[in-house]
């Protein structure tokens, strides 16, 4: 545009014009044409991010109009955990709500058709997650989607092929490409999310699992448990506080010991399984563990009644599993998934924890710990008289007991989590 002007004898309005005085109406003539456009182009912006105020979260660019469909998923209580926050991490790259996925309330691990699905709002609290998670991840209802029949599927691919960076290109693309935006539901097919490829660090995993809060009912039948064992303790002593718990996930049961046999073989790793008299001797000498004190066993069921386990440990440790506690009844009346829920909120408010560090189950109650810690200004647990401490029998600590633990929250994936390690210590990085 040109806005050159011969100012050398003009007229305005019947007056003649200096020179300057007509570079000067110039410039002001320029100064409103630009102002004139700049303000209509902000107005178009501020209308473009009003309409998409409907359909975004104000915190971060997640779609509520717009939705990720996921396989049912499958396997434990804690792996089950794991792949939902994989799916959350995966809609939340598209920009998508995720849809409420089904759980899985048996235990099957080839057989998927016998798989008995179990609603996650049946499990844990949907409101309470998306308010604890706004903004960063986001649940709807299949109810929410207006249009069931065009999906835009996304086929999950398998094998050593099918790398970390071609499963990312994947999802990118599917973000990014324009005629995607015209799918109201993008459905991922193909395996358990537990087995996607991890693209995120630990710190993204806890936000999304600090969420979850399982359903009232549930919540309920945990604090009958802890009650109970507190109440134990107050009958050993005889004060209002009573003694410390302290609770073991005692994995020695026979499946078990021949999974983690063969995985020590094929990892050359020697620090994966321990028997009974060994978890009995370092949980014994924990250092300034309080005497007397409960030893809640969180045990396969087959192992109920099982007086070996009772017997052997350290003088002013008092063993207790489900059945002499007398709080067995409580687990029966629910399937597989609910009963390992109430067994994990149990272990994550004892005095101290104690478990595996290859066990998905104990690693996650770690997390919670380590996060509980953090949020008090504890960045390690290497001192003594710490709260929350937590420990793996599996790997010699000092004075010969279990080596202190706490979740590397600086890790860049879930590896450590998801698959086990030995490469555990004290402090959070």
């Amino acid at each position: 545009m040109d806005f050159s002007l011969n100012c050398k004898s003009s007229r305005l309005f019947g007056f003649h014009l200096s020179s300057l005085a007509c570079k000067c109406l110039v410039l002001v003539a320029i100064f409103l044409v630009f102002r004139t456009v700049w303000v209509s182009v902000e107005e178009t912006k501020i209308d473009l991010i009003q309409s998409q105020s409907l359909d975004l979260d104000s915190d971060y660019g997640i779609m509520r109009d717009k939705f990720l469909q996921v396989p049912q998923i499958a396997w434990g209580l804690n792996n089950q955990k794991i792949a939902f926050a994989r799916a959350c991490l995966t809609a939340r790259l598209l920009n998508r709500t995720l849809l409420m996925p089904s759980l899985s309330a048996s235990l099957f691990y080839k057989e998927i058709d016998l798989l008995q699905p179990i609603s996650f709002d049946k499990v844990f609290q949907f409101e309470k997650f998306n308010s604890l998670c706004k903004g960063f991840v986001q649940l709807g209802r299949y109810l929410d989607v207006s249009n069931r029949s065009r999906v835009f599927e996304v086929h999950k691919g398998s094998g050593r092929r099918w790398t970390i960076e071609r499963d990312l290109d994947q999802l990118r693309e599917a973000r990014e490409k324009p005629s995607t935006d015209e799918f109201e539901v993008i459905r991922i097919v193909g395996k358990n999310p537990f087995l996607w490829h991890d693209h995120w660090p630990v710190k993204d995993y806890a936000r999304v699992l600090e969420c979850l809060v399982l359903v009232d009912e549930f919540t309920k039948e945990a604090d009958k448990v802890v009650s109970r064992i507190r109440e134990v303790g107050r009958d050993i002593r005889s004060t209002q506080n009573g003694v410390p718990y302290v609770a073991v996930h005692m994995r020695i049961e026979i499946d078990w010991m021949i999974h983690c046999k063969k995985l020590e073989q094929r990892s050359k790793i020697s620090e994966i399984c321990s028997s009974k008299e060994e978890i009995m001797e370092r949980v014994g000498n924990i250092e300034g563990l309080k005497t007397p004190s409960i030893v809640y066993l969180a045990v396969a069921d087959k192992l109920l009644g099982n007086s070996s386990i009772l017997s052997g440990w350290k003088e002013g440790l008092v063993p207790f599993e489900k059945k002499k506690l007398g709080v067995d009844g409580i687990y029966k009346k629910y399937p597989y998934l609910i009963q390992s829920a109430i067994d994990y909120e149990v272990c994550l408010r004892a005095d101290v924890f104690v478990g595996n560090s290859f066990s998905t189950f104990s690693s996650l109650i770690v997390l919670e710990r380590t996060q509980n810690m953090i949020r008090t200004g504890m960045a390690n647990s290497c001192g003594r008289n710490v709260m929350w401490p937590s420990y793996a029998y599996n790997i010699l600590g000092e004075s010969n007991g279990p080596q202190r633990w706490m979740t590397n929250m600086s890790d860049s994936s879930l590896q450590a989590i998801s698959y086990g390690s030995n490469a555990i210590s004290c402090s959070t990085s």
